[in-house]
């Protein structure tokens, strides 16, 4: 799984011919841009921005450029792409930097488990963990430097995230703001009083928080109401100026030089503002991410763009645009709530009917499924999907299993649940003996299976890794409900843990490393193999991945209760003359019976993947 990265040059090179830039794509290019400024104005960014592709261009090795000219995008994903959520100082050593401790995990515990590094935040901030950036172009001098960030780069695909909604109230960008410097003053969205926008305005606009959205600043000419769309401290960047829109832009190409493989644009879904809108999902909001796929395409044909929109999923898959001009992967955001409900009803009916339902709009695009992350498990996604007495169980569930939960102002001016605050495993699990410990490994084991196995790039949160959670009487800061999922792991006690083979974390890893790897050497996983319902009891969720030249086939089988299940395939179902199909978890091996139909008893939360072999 390892790759080696050829790196930019650090100095670029103007010795060479200078990029041209196609016809074709300077029209993308400005097309884009007209739809946030007019023609005319579109027409005059374009020399700034030609200017930032080139000099990025200058950056490059003939290696890589001849790299990009044989790419064929038809390879950006593989059943091999398994991403590892982590912030840069996850792993807490007294020894070494935070970025450093961090390789050694990947390097000596979780060899060819993952071949992509997501490396949340890890800029100088001043909130949020990471997501409150002070300074875009530097690594945080407490988790380590750019040399860190480039040797884990060397021997993985790395995913950087583009904060670009919003930037720290204390980095130089507002500070300049705030002493009325006349070139960043329309850098940010402010007013001149506390009410400039109206009430019925307010409350069509999409918050994903409860805090007040117009923050007041003290200014070199006065106090001014600045737009905070998550919290004071995270200032939202105003797209209508395009310097900002370059400067970004800029920002963007340096992660590439500095071994971004995959751009996370976070909270896409706010990046441009209208009053009397809901400022979510405009057309202006898709210009944005069409401008960046297509400087990405011309700077950087082999980055992809991911967004970050944690809404209802017909909203959330819109960012695919038409499968060629915005995003190359979306979140799969309905899928941890439809997992966590699946597990928590013991019916896999909705989770395998919505799954059969999943489709992009070319074979070059995916989905990135995950169940956890370093915020929650968001329920404005299932919006539509699970009634909202389901949605009001999760919650329930939530609480007592000792977690929090985050809310949003809605339409009416209320309070709603917006997102589950708990690690995984607690959200599965209660803290109480009345289930054997057993069953809960089996039962977190089983919902990461179905998320390594449906359509699109598998991606876990580190600490999964080890089922991080937290027990019975352990604090939490309620004032901060996302900090209960994003704490620190000490690297000495981990390894500790780890020589017991029967620590919580040993019997997590081995198996779920088992898992990943099985998963990463079938082809029939591959992003954008087939997917085909199979019907079973709803207690079983059953479905066969088949590749697109019908070559491999797996049949995925998850029992999401704690009974005792039988499933029987017709072989009308299974499409295969094989005489066994073999587990590729445990080898175990299967015959077929007489008629062609395939027998399994599934144990509680088991997971079967079954190959058919000859012979």
């Amino acid at each position: 799984m390892p790759r080696y990265r050829r790196r930019h040059l650090a100095d670029p090179d103007y010795t060479r011919p200078r990029l041209d830039i196609p016809d074709a794509d300077r029209e993308r290019i400005t097309d884009a841009l007209t739809v946030l400024y007019g023609r005319d104005k579109a027409d005059a960014c374009w020399s700034e921005v030609e200017r930032l592709i080139r000099v990025h261009h200058a950056h490059k090795t003939p290696e890589i450029v001849d790299d990009e000219a044989s790419f064929d995008p038809r390879t950006r994903f593989t059943a091999e792409d398994i991403v590892a959520i982590t912030y840069g100082d996850l792993i807490n050593s007294p020894k070494m930097h935070p970025l450093r401790a961090l390789s050694i995990i990947f390097e000596h515990l979780l060899q060819d488990v993952f071949n992509t590094v997501h490396l949340l935040p890890f800029y100088p901030y001043s909130s949020d963990r990471g997501f409150s950036v002070i300074d875009y172009t530097e690594v945080d001098p407490r988790m380590g430097t750019w040399d860190d960030v480039e040797r884990l780069g060397d021997r993985y695909r790395m995913m950087f995230d583009g904060v670009i909604n919003h930037i720290s109230s204390r980095s130089e960008w507002f500070r300049e703001f705030v002493n009325r410097n006349p070139r960043f003053t329309d850098y940010f969205i402010s007013f001149d009083h506390e009410k400039a926008i109206a009430e019925k305005d307010l409350r069509l606009i999409l918050r994903p928080r409860t805090s007040n959205l117009l923050t007041r600043v003290e200014t070199l000419d006065g106090p001014r109401w600045v737009w905070t769309t998550f919290s004071p401290d995270q200032v939202d960047l105003n797209f209508r100026n395009e310097t900002v829109l370059f400067r970004v832009l800029a920002v963007l190409l340096l992660y590439v030089r500095r071994g971004a493989d995959i751009i996370r644009l976070d909270a896409a879904t706010y990046l441009w503002r209208e009053i009397g809108t809901s400022s979510a999902h405009l057309p202006q909001t898709h210009a944005l991410v069409q401008f960046f796929r297509a400087v990405i395409d011309v700077a950087a044909p082999q980055v992809s763009l991911i967004t970050e929109t944690n809404v209802p999923h017909a909203d959330n898959i819109s960012y695919f645009g038409d499968g060629t001009n915005e995003a190359h992967i979306v979140y799969n955001f309905a899928l941890p709530p439809l997992v966590l409900w699946t597990f928590h009803s013991g019916d896999a009916t909705i989770l395998g009917e919505w799954a059969a339902s999943l489709e992009t709009p070319s074979e070059f695009t995916t989905f990135f499924n995950f169940l956890d992350s370093h915020d929650g498990i968001g329920i404005l996604p299932v919006q539509t999907l699970l009634t909202e007495s389901q949605r009001d169980e999760l919650v329930e569930r939530t609480y007592a299993h000792g977690g929090l939960v985050s809310y949003r102002t809605g339409r009416d001016g209320r309070s709603v649940p917006y997102e589950l605050n708990i690690p995984w495993y607690n959200a599965l699990n209660s803290d109480d003996e009345l289930e054997p410990e057993e069953h809960k490994v089996r039962k977190f084991l089983a919902s990461r299976a179905i998320a390594l196995t449906l359509p699109g790039v598998a991606a876990v949160y580190l600490p999964s890794i080890v089922g991080a959670h937290v027990t019975a009487g352990q604090s939490v800061n309620e004032k901060d409900p996302r900090s209960i999922n994003r704490n620190t792991i000490h690297l000495q006690e981990l390894l500790n843990q780890l020589e017991e083979p029967d620590s919580h974390a040993s019997r997590i890893l081995l198996p779920f490393g088992i898992m990943i790897r099985a998963r990463s050497r079938c082809r029939a996983f591959h992003p954008s193999a087939r997917y085909r319902q199979i019907a079973s009891d709803r207690s079983v969720l059953a479905f066969m991945r088949e590749t697109r030249d019908d070559q491999a086939r797996v049949l995925v089988l998850t029992n999401v209760t704690a009974g005792h299940q039988t499933v029987t395939i017709p072989a009308s179902q299974l499409r295969s003359s094989a005489v066994y199909w073999t587990n590729l978890l445990t080898e175990q091996r299967v015959r077929v019976a007489g008629d062609g139909s395939l027998r399994i008893a599934l144990d509680a939360y088991a997971v079967w993947w079954l190959e058919p072999v000859s012979g």
